[in-house]
């Protein structure tokens, strides 16, 4: 059987080869998940809840060891992992307080004689293809919702985080979560198809790239179930002339720089107005040089190593590329010596369209940097992508506020402030970005079966 390795990128060692699950193992767990759901399905929400708060109380007494885990797996620095699992505790402990009234009935007025409601039951078995990036928060912001709402999950992360896997398998299990409620698949792309194409399997959630996302999508498709994508994003920060620049420089370079550069909503087109193009960009530039590089265990590290080799050099070509057709580097621009998969801060201008810099997603402490003459000229530039996650605009303008939040084409818009998913909003995006919604009330109820019933005489 192939197998599924997860490598320290801060050394490049391997620290866990294990085999993939067999055809055997799959079998069982589909099985599993279908007893479990009949069950679950029928326990009272608040039963479903107090597993939730149980796996949050979990998270947040052994934060340190889990975000230990995150780092050694998939290299973000200590502390975002510990932020990390301390967000997963509070999108549990959101729906817990909030499942009876995120999954009651809705009554319908109607005529006399006449009952009518709205019922939102759970639509069964839903398969999660989650991403290495954030191994804990992707994973609980599917999970919450979706077993809160009656739902079962099987979880298919990324190959290269499996102990982050068996980890959240093994949160579930000591929170309480009856058994196939919550389960793992070890297994490779390749082998998705006949999961999905299962009649155990009844919806699909993925966060990854496009291509992922069009593969998962054809799929279930040809079987009519219900997806949810989350994809790639190419997010634009829009700094306007009347932005405080020293507090707008900090933040560009937080935003830019965060999980090591790779996260799909990570600002990554920095769209300056003229009038203070030149002072963001010294600021800009200064701190992205002075960032510290290191060990991501240590914890004045602010900038960790890239998850694998392979994003690392994908980097690489893309930087490259961009330079060779006129971009300019202002600093930085390629990895750093030694061991480990680290990448310099690095900031490209004066950048032609159709190079990957204009056009595509920079995963990684890469940012494109861009000269407008006004608002108008940095929307139009800021929608000029196939992509359509977020944006966050920098003003002290209400009126320029407004404009830029009616006229971006994306699933969120953040207004002096970094683009972050947050459990009481929904999140997602448009164009190639996906479609559907994650979090808050619209993330539930894109896993249950809207359900009309109405009653007469009773």
């Amino acid at each position: 059987m192939p197998r599924l390795t997860s490598v320290n990128p801060a050394s490049g060692e391997m620290v866990l080869d294990v085999e993939e699950h067999r055809d055997a193992d799959v079998e069982q767990r589909l099985t599993e998940g279908a007893a479990a759901l009949a069950r679950w399905r029928a326990t009272p929400v608040d039963h479903r809840a107090a597993v939730l708060r149980s796996v949050a109380d979990i998270l947040e007494a052994e934060k340190e060891s889990f975000g230990r885990l995150m780092t050694q797996e998939m290299g973000k620095t200590l502390v975002a992992a510990i932020a990390e699992a301390e967000k997963c505790a509070l999108a549990c402990r959101y729906y817990a307080d909030n499942a009876v009234s995120l999954t009651a009935s809705e009554p319908i007025r109607t005529a006399a004689g006449e009952r009518g409601l709205v019922r939102y039951d759970p639509l069964g078995t839903v398969l999660a293809v989650m991403p290495w990036n954030f191994p804990f928060w992707q994973v609980i912001r599917f999970a919450a919702p979706a077993l809160v709402a009656g739902n079962v999950a099987l979880l298919k992360h990324a190959s290269n985080v499996p102990r982050c896997a068996l980890a959240l398998e093994d949160l579930f299990r000591r929170a309480g979560a009856p058994p196939g409620v919550f389960q793992v698949l070890l297994i490779g792309s390749s082998r998705m198809e006949p999961v999905i194409a299962d009649p155990r399997v009844h919806a699909v959630t993925l966060t990854g790239s496009e291509g992922a996302g069009r593969s998962v999508a054809a799929t279930a498709g040809a079987h009519l179930k219900k997806t949810v994508l989350e994809l790639g994003g190419s997010d634009p920060f829009i700094v306007c002339a009347s932005a405080d620049v020293e507090r707008t420089s900090e933040a560009a370079v937080a935003a830019r720089c965060v999980n090591n550069g790779q996260s799909c909503i990570a600002a990554k087109r920095f769209i300056v107005v003229e009038q203070i193009a030149d002072a963001f960009t010294e600021r800009f530039v200064e701190r992205m040089r002075s960032l510290r590089i290191g060990d991501p265990l240590a914890r004045n590290t602010d900038l960790g190593p890239l998850a694998m080799a392979s994003i690392r050099d994908d980097l690489q070509r893309q930087v490259e590329e961009s330079v060779a057709a006129g971009a300019r580097l202002l600093t930085g621009g390629g990895p750093v010596d030694g061991a480990g998969f680290f990448y310099q801060p690095t900031v490209l201008t004066d950048i032609p369209p159709h190079t990957p810099a204009y056009s595509d997603e920079l995963f990684g402490p890469v940012a494109s940097l861009f000269r407008v003459p006004d608002l108008e000229a940095a929307i139009a530039l800021a929608n000029d992508t196939r992509f359509g996650l977020g944006a966050s605009v920098w003003t002290v303008d209400e009126d320029e506020a407004e404009r830029c939040a009616r006229a971006l084409d994306c699933g969120n818009v953040f207004v002096n402030g970094m683009v972050a998913s947050d459990p009481r909003f929904p999140f997602g995006g448009v164009k190639a970005s996906g479609y559907g919604r994650e979090l808050g009330l619209w993330g539930l109820r894109e896993f249950v079966n809207v359900k009309t019933v109405r009653m007469f005489g009773l």
